[in-house]
């Protein structure tokens, strides 16, 4: 089989350094034994079930998933423990869950006393007993309840013979808009604050807790180092991006996924390239981070700044000198990997500027 090389394949395209991939999960893996946590990554970033089992085989416990689409796919190949992280309670969803449960180990998300009503009456008629957690408010001002709202909803479920409550969980988003590593550390250990604090309560009810979850690429290595917490739910720290590069919280070292893109047009006083909306999106950060600048960082010419994007074509505005070619490829780390890799149906899987393989965007669009 004749080699391929990076700068021949046609563009754009969605590169995957498998190398640099294996690193980010080894330093997570690492840090959950070091902290004795579990690790439970969010796999809305990669939909990838090849990137998943990785995942997996290097230490994580299971899961966590945003849809219920997503858990399908996973569970259908082959993952066993599952979180479904957003509050579902529609019978028609409730009932693809149902059909889950033989293969799979799902755990289902609660934050209202209203749906917490709708599981009970959805497995009761079907005789089922269901796992549960509840998500906790911790400033993001999502989906969650607040803390000393936690002794009512967790008793409603106590009555229950068909909802097991066995976990806690928050995700601290808004950190993704700190301006400062100092803020990023309170967010953190507020956000582990919040669970350890509902926890305390359930367990005065005399409610179990052995789950105690949280989540963020930018805070878990300060939340997960807490006593009390058992478990970490980084989904972005897979790949990281230019969100958290501008956070301080990685390099552009340490990005593992990037977009090539072919240069198709110069001018005096811009070029343009095959990179547009869908392809880079046009997020810069869903909570608020104004750290990035422009669509993408090219690391072939960081000089430069993707300022606008339409459809298909990325504008670059410069008036400078500059030695970038029409036909030129260059490779560009995203603003925001986990919406840039859900528009692509694959990943180019590349080593030392080899392509080695490509794999699969599973669950690419599952968005229900």
């Amino acid at each position: 089989m004749n080699k391929q090389m990076i700068h021949e394949i046609d563009t754009p395209g969605l590169l995957l350094d498998i190398d640099q991939l294996e690193k980010n999960i080894k330093d997570i893996v690492d840090f959950a034994k070091e902290y004795k946590v579990d690790y439970r990554p969010h796999i809305k970033t990669h939909k990838s079930i090849k990137i998943a089992k990785k995942q997996i085989e290097s230490g994580a416990i299971g899961i966590t998933v945003a849809t219920v689409g997503e858990a399908e796919i996973m569970s259908d190949g082959g993952i066993k423990d599952i979180l479904v992280a957003y509050p579902i309670a529609t019978p028609e969803k409730l009932q693809r869950i149902l059909n889950l449960m033989d293969q799979s180990k799902i755990t289902l998300t609660i934050d209202s006393i209203t749906q917490a009503g709708l599981l009970h009456e959805f497995f009761e008629s079907k005789k089922k007993e269901l796992d549960v957690w509840v998500k906790i408010n911790s400033g993001l001002n999502r989906c969650g309840i607040e803390p000393d709202e936690i002794e009512e909803l967790a008793g409603y479920i106590k009555e229950s013979p068909y909802l097991k409550l066995s976990g806690l969980f928050t995700h601290a988003g808004h950190s993704y808009g700190a301006n400062s590593e100092a803020e990023i550390e309170e967010i953190a250990q507020n956000e582990a604050s919040v669970i350890l604090e509902s926890a305390k309560i359930c367990e005065s009810m005399g409610i179990d807790i052995p789950n105690r979850s949280i989540g963020s690429t930018p805070t878990f290595k300060i939340a997960g180092k807490v006593k009390g917490i058992t478990e970490i739910r980084p989904g972005n720290a897979v790949f990281f991006d230019m969100i958290q590069v501008g956070l301080g919280v990685a390099s552009i070292e340490d990005c593992a996924l990037t977009v090539i893109s072919t240069v198709g047009s110069k001018h005096k006083d811009r070029i343009i390239i095959d990179a547009g909306s869908k392809t880079l999106n046009l997020d810069k950060g869903a909570h608020g981070n104004e750290s990035v600048v422009g669509h993408g960082y090219i690391k072939e010419y960081p000089e430069l700044v993707i300022d606008r994007l339409s459809e298909e074509h990325g504008i670059i505005t410069t008036t400078k000198k500059n030695n970038i070619n029409i036909t030129e490829k260059i490779t560009i780390i995203p603003n925001h990997a986990c919406t840039v890799v859900n528009l692509f149906d694959n990943y180019i899987v590349c080593q030392n500027n080899e392509i080695i393989d490509r794999w699969k965007v599973d669950a690419r669009g599952k968005v229900t």
